[in-house]
């Protein structure tokens, strides 16, 4: 076999093992600026609050305070997002450096990302605490519009999972 087969061997073990050392700790797991309101990647699962504000900022009609308040929170988000990538970085850079050793320290890595995980947690609890604090705010009327969103969206999320019982149950 050639270097170069073995390098990328090499280079393919690591992605692997980073990959699944990054899905076992969650550390994946960071406020999302506009994604999909539903993710269950660290979070426990459910809805994220800002994801289905954004969806809704159209149909909310928010006054200037309230609109200042969105400024903010937005600006928040973005930079959780980017402490998120920053953390996975480091877990990155963790997982390559010890896999060039000879005997590479997996727990090593693992308390980097534990630590990244709970800095995440922590700066996700923020950002959703700055978008609850908007929805504080909200009109009745406001707040309806929120609710019937969240209606749709717990109705579509539930027959998916319906969906997907009944493929696993038929074998799939």
């Amino acid at each position: 076999m050639n270097v170069r087969g073995m390098s990328g061997r090499k280079y393919r073990l690591a992605a692997l093992a980073a990959a699944a050392l990054l899905g076992m700790t969650g550390v994946a797991a960071v406020a999302q600026p506009a994604g999909g309101p539903w993710h269950g990647h660290g979070h426990g699962g459910g809805v994220e609050i800002e994801n289905v504000l954004a969806s809704l900022k159209g149909q909310l009609t928010l006054n200037t305070s309230q609109q200042l308040m969105w400024d903010n929170a937005v600006a928040q988000t973005k930079v959780a997002h980017e402490a998120g990538r920053a953390g996975m970085q480091k877990v990155r850079d963790a997982m390559t450096a010890e896999l060039a050793k000879t005997e590479p320290d997996l727990a090593a890595v693992a308390a980097v990302a534990d630590g990244v995980r709970t800095s995440n947690q922590t700066v996700r609890q923020g950002v959703r605490d700055q978008w609850l604090k908007i929805y504080a705010t909200f009109t009745p009327e406001q707040k309806g519009i929120v609710r019937d969103a969240l209606v749709k969206r717990l109705a579509r999320m539930n027959a998916m999972i319906e969906k997907m019982r009944m493929h696993m149950q038929q074998g799939g």
